[in-house]
């Protein structure tokens, strides 16, 4: 499996480093046969090539077996003209990555203001709300006049469709249940085709039990009782929003792993922002980039049949994170004492051990 590995900026390169040595750990215990690539995007790679990401980069990953991207300064890329790319949304846009999948779990050491859950945010990622990915030239926010503003949301079938099947197959992989998310009491049209699509979809899965919510009513029964929910299906902007409710429910959003998956490629990217304001001081929180990786090993396994030591490797360094919460093997900002650095060697120690 080739791996192109993109450290991202601010806090990046610390937790992205950790992940590395604990995939290089997985590839000798499991066989895995890894190979990694190192590249840039981001704020190096607009110093040096003029643009936060390039058509260059894009064909490396396009070869590769799968993407891990640690986390961009996201809000510092503001003109597209200047080569101020957003990487997240140009991977996820070139490659077609329709799916965001996000998972979100407690931890037994980890103090929660809800009782134990576990649970997945499938979240559609190619339109709906988002400004950037609606249209084929420009983008679908108008200033009519300097009073009047207008953003257009963008739903279609095919894209209902096979976030629907996604989850559905999600959901028929755990517990067999799945909750839509909408506000088809107001967006009769839009959230309406997306329910419709969802319930063709679910033709096809007469095993897996819906029900749905409300997306207002869906953030109140998430925090009074996430227990309830196994896998959530739900358009962009809804799920954008949930799945960081979601993973905060769980301890901290630097729990949470979350993978971008398409039909033909995948990126682990942590579900965190880049925190420049705590760079290079050892501070950084690595499990969710962690997690990530071990996502993308769990998707490889999922597409290479006959392959199982893959998804072994993903559940090792899954456990080795709970483990290490468990015994407080960890940031200060989930209760632990260690640095990023140590947290990575307490990974590595345990992985070894499994």
């Amino acid at each position: 499996m080739n791996i192109v590995i993109i450290p991202g900026d601010g806090i990046g390169p610390e937790t992205m480093q950790v992940s590395v040595d604990l995939l290089q750990d997985a590839n000798q215990v499991f066989g895995l046969g890894l190979n990694f690539q190192h590249e840039i995007a981001g704020h190096d790679s607009l110093q040096r090539h003029g643009a936060t990401v390039t058509d260059a980069l894009l064909a490396t990953v396009k070869a590769a077996d799968g993407l891990l991207l640690g986390p961009m300064a996201t809000y510092d890329f503001k003109d597209e003209s200047k080569g101020e790319i957003n990487p997240s949304k140009f991977f996820r846009k070139n490659l077609d990555l329709y799916a965001n999948i996000r998972p979100a779990k407690t931890y037994p050491g980890i103090k929660t203001l809800t009782g134990p859950f576990d649970l997945v945010v499938v979240r559609e990622n190619t339109e709906g709300f988002y400004a950037d990915r609606n249209m084929a030239l420009g983008h679908s926010e108008i200033l009519v006049t300097e009073d009047v503003a207008i953003s257009m949301r963008r739903i279609t079938r095919v894209c209902c469709e096979r976030i629907a099947r996604s989850a559905f197959g999600l959901a028929r992989q755990r517990q067999k249940r799945l909750t839509l998310v909408h506000k088809a009491n107001v967006l009769r049209i839009t959230d309406g085709l997306f329910l419709q699509a969802c319930a063709d979809v679910g033709k096809d899965f007469p095993d897996v039990v819906v029900d749905d919510f409300i997306v207002d009513a869906m953030m109140a029964h998430v925090v009074r009782a996430p227990e309830r929910f196994d896998v959530i299906v739900t358009t962009n902007m809804f799920g954008d929003i949930l799945s960081d409710l979601t993973a905060e429910l769980s301890g901290s959003l630097g729990l949470g792993g979350s993978l971008n998956a398409g039909d033909h490629h995948a990126m682990g990217q942590a579900a965190h922002g880049s925190a420049p304001d705590i760079a290079g001081q050892n501070k950084a929180n690595p499990f969710s980039q962690v997690l990530s990786a071990a996502m993308l090993l769990a998707w490889h396994a999922s597409r290479s049949n006959g392959k199982p030591q893959y998804l072994a490797a993903a559940h090792a360094m899954e456990q080795a994170v709970s483990d290490c919460v468990a015994a407080g093997e960890c940031t200060r900002d989930i209760g632990g004492k260690l640095g990023t650095h140590e947290t990575g060697l307490a990974l590595r120690r345990r992985l070894k051990a499994a």
